[in-house]
């Protein structure tokens, strides 16, 4: 059994298929548009094909114009050069076709070279040359002298001054790029449009000549016709010079007047182009926006023209007119305006005013010292019935100058809306460091003894040392003060916190460049001593370690330059920070004595036993920097037993004695001691001046 024949179909392609397929390309389009343009110079055209291609000439003319006043910035309309270009060969070609028809076919009558050129030439001239030759004239002049010239000197400085400014704008482009205020991808595209923005401008230039050319063509177009035509007419055709002037003369107007005034549409865009390069915006916007920001100019113009409708001779119903349109104008636009700046005050009332966002780097920096206070607190700071706030801190910062040698960094005062109403903290670098709840309009009462007050208040703890006290009104400030007791006001109360809690965090706030301005701070004769010293000796770092070690102790540091030698003298046989900060102290014995010499003219000491001397002396272990405490912890918690019962009951005496220990075992017991009675003195024996006298309370 055979097989059935399979149908197979194959689609071919006709030639009209295959023609749709290219005209549908549009770079195949526009070469066939410009081949038959060039064609149109060679071949002759039948007054039909004449008057369609007339009609395509007008209406792209139109298109142009339309274009140019609906797109934003010229950039838009980039190929507006090339466009100009084609239209003026279309317009040539034409003029040309047209001229074939006239010279040849003239003698036949007006319709020789088509229904357009015979319309045009009709109506404009109406049955008078002589009139036609006026308009087209008219015409010619301002085209040639007025649109053309202009537009043309304006591409020509745009192009110049486009090139001047274009290294400036690529630095600019670049400056924004090194700064960040770009990517790569938008300084790639505001580099392109600023060559696409200098090319244009250079090829607009260029473009101008192509319709000044355009109109002096035209213009020489029209002669040759009317020579040639009336040559022709009355020696070939045999008509007279009147009929042949007529013929000739319509038909040479008519065919001038269809070609110019394209020219003119497509000269009127081109200035439009080139002089909109400031404006942003279709031409309308640009228009009708600028001018409606100046109502003003609208009820000037509006008045003038009232005073012109009155002079005598002048009709007055157009400027009457006139004059009722544009002051209806400027009160609507004025009206407007007024609401717009309304709306937009409204709007900037209700919205909160844009904060400038910080760099990030601000987030990074640290207030040393900051005090934050509660809305209830705000009013101490610039209290004008009691001390304020702010100038009892300056005294603080004086005061500890004074006496420390330390200087105070600046105190940052904040609210908090996160505190009570009458609460305070106190924050070292960001962590605080202390806080306490006073009450702004009462004062703090405490006793000496420590026994109950009898007066009317509530009563409180003091917020710095923890001992009794009690609120009271100012009217028993009097009554306080006779009873023999201590009245502290609110600001007071916050000021010596403030001060305990700075001078227990001294030598943190000391840092390497607070030590580099007190040593650059030195009297010129004391540079000689750190320039020997620093670097040779000892770093910056260094001196700044021995100094926090003694403010940590609460040794002033006022006499940088008994310190500054103290250190250059034990940096001879060591360079361990301890033994250097013990060498100096020992040379501010005069200095340290003072401090602790009691009111009786002598310092108060506990000694440590033998037995006490000779275990921490046992247990250090390790040498040079490596040297530690290392005790069993037995042992300590006796010691620390035996220092809280003998200054518990030297306290119940009213006093406060120091610890008087080895030079080698000092740091030591410190280190024990620090830890539960931190404003504890403990001192070894030679930082005990030799002139100092001294009274033993008790022994360790």
């Amino acid at each position: 059994m055979a097989d059935a024949p399979t149908e197979t179909t194959s689609k071919v392609d006709s030639p009209f298929t295959r023609l749709g397929d290219t005209l549908r390309r549009g770079d195949i389009a526009l070469a066939l548009g410009v081949v038959c343009i060039l064609v149109v110079l060679i071949l002759p055209m039948p007054p039909w094909l004449l008057d369609i291609m007339l009609a395509i000439s007008i209406t792209f003319s139109v298109l142009i114009l339309m274009t140019t006043l609906f797109i934003a910035k010229p950039l838009e309309f980039s190929s507006f050069p090339m466009v100009l270009l084609i239209a003026t060969i279309l317009r040539l070609s034409l003029n040309l076709a047209s001229t074939r028809l006239i010279l040849a076919h003239g003698h036949e009558g007006t319709h020789a070279a088509g229904r357009v050129i015979e319309a045009f030439g009709g109506f404009v001239m109406s049955s008078n040359f002589v009139i036609g030759m006026i308009v087209f004239a008219i015409l010619v002049i301002v085209n040639f002298v007025v649109i053309t010239k202009g537009s043309g000197r304006i591409a020509e400085v745009s192009a110049r001054f486009s090139l001047d400014a274009m290294p400036g704008k690529q630095m600019a482009i670049d400056a924004d790029l090194s700064a960040g205020l770009v990517n790569e991808d938008e300084a790639k595209t505001r580099r392109k449009e600023l060559e696409d923005e200098t090319t244009f401008f250079g090829a607009m230039d260029g473009a101008a000549k192509f319709v000044r050319g355009d109109a002096i063509a035209g213009l020489l177009i029209t002669f040759i016709n009317i020579v040639g035509g009336i040559i022709i007419g009355t020696a070939q055709q045999g008509l007279s010079l009147a009929d042949a002037t007529a013929t000739y003369m319509m038909l040479t107007v008519g065919d001038g007047l269809v070609t110019q005034i394209p020219a003119l549409i497509v000269s009127t865009a081109a200035g439009l182009l080139v002089s909109k390069s400031a404006t942003t915006g279709s031409a309308d916007k640009a228009f009708f926006g600028q001018f409606a920001t100046y109502p003003r100019a609208l009820g000037v113009s509006a008045s003038l023209m009232v005073m012109l409708a009155l002079l005598p001779g002048i009709p007055m119903l157009p400027f009457i007119m006139l004059a009722a349109i544009s002051g209806g104008t400027a009160w609507l636009l004025s009206q407007r305006q007024i609401t717009a700046e309304a709306v937009e005050t409204e709007a900037s009332e209700a919205m909160p005013a844009q904060i400038a966002e910080e760099p990030i780097s601000k987030a990074l920096h640290i207030d040393n010292i900051r005090l934050e206070l509660g809305y209830g607190l705000l009013p101490l700071i610039n209290d004008e019935k009691g001390p304020r706030l702010t100038e009892q801190i300056k005294a603080l910062r004086r005061q500890l100058a004074s006496e420390m040698g330390f200087v105070m960094p600046s105190v940052r005062i904040q609210d908090n809306m996160q505190l009570t109403a009458n609460e305070y903290v106190v924050r070292v670098k960001e962590v605080e460091a202390g806080d306490g709840d006073i009450r702004p309009n009462m004062l703090l009462v405490m006793d000496p003894r420590g026994d109950k007050i009898p007066l009317a208040g509530e009563e409180t703890k003091e917020p710095t040392f923890g001992l009794p006290a009690m609120w009271i009104t100012e009217n028993y400030r009097e009554e306080a003060s006779f009873r023999g007791y201590t009245v502290v006001e609110p600001t007071t109360v916050i000021t010596t916190h403030l001060t305990e809690v700075v001078k227990d965090n001294m030598a943190e706030m000391l840092s390497y460049s607070e030590t580099q301005k007190l040593l650059d701070e030195l009297d010129p004769e004391q540079q000689k001593l750190v320039a020997d010293l620093i670097p040779n000796q000892i770093s910056v770092g260094g001196v700044q370690r021995v100094l926090q070690n003694l403010l940590r102790e609460r040794v002033s540091i006022r006499d940088l330059p008994t310190i500054l030698e103290g250190v250059s003298e034990a940096c001879g046989f060591t360079q361990n920070i301890t033994a250097i900060s013990e060498h100096v102290r020992s040379r501010l014995a005069r200095q340290i004595s003072d401090a602790f010499t009691s009111d009786g003219g002598h310092i108060p000491i506990l000694s440590l036993t033998p037995e006490w001397e000779q275990a921490f002396a046992e247990s250090i272990a390790g040498q040079g920097d490596e040297r530690q405490l290392s005790m069993a912890p037995s042992r300590l918690q006796e010691f620390i037993q035996q220092v809280r019962q003998i200054f518990e009951r030297h306290a119940m005496m009213g006093e406060e004695p120091i610890i008087l220990t080895s030079p080698a075992i000092r740091p030591y017991v410190r280190s024990i001691v620090e830890r539960f009675r931190p404003v504890t003195a403990i001192l070894s024996q030679n930082e005990i001046h030799p002139k100092a006298r001294i009274k033993t309370v008790g022994q360790i």
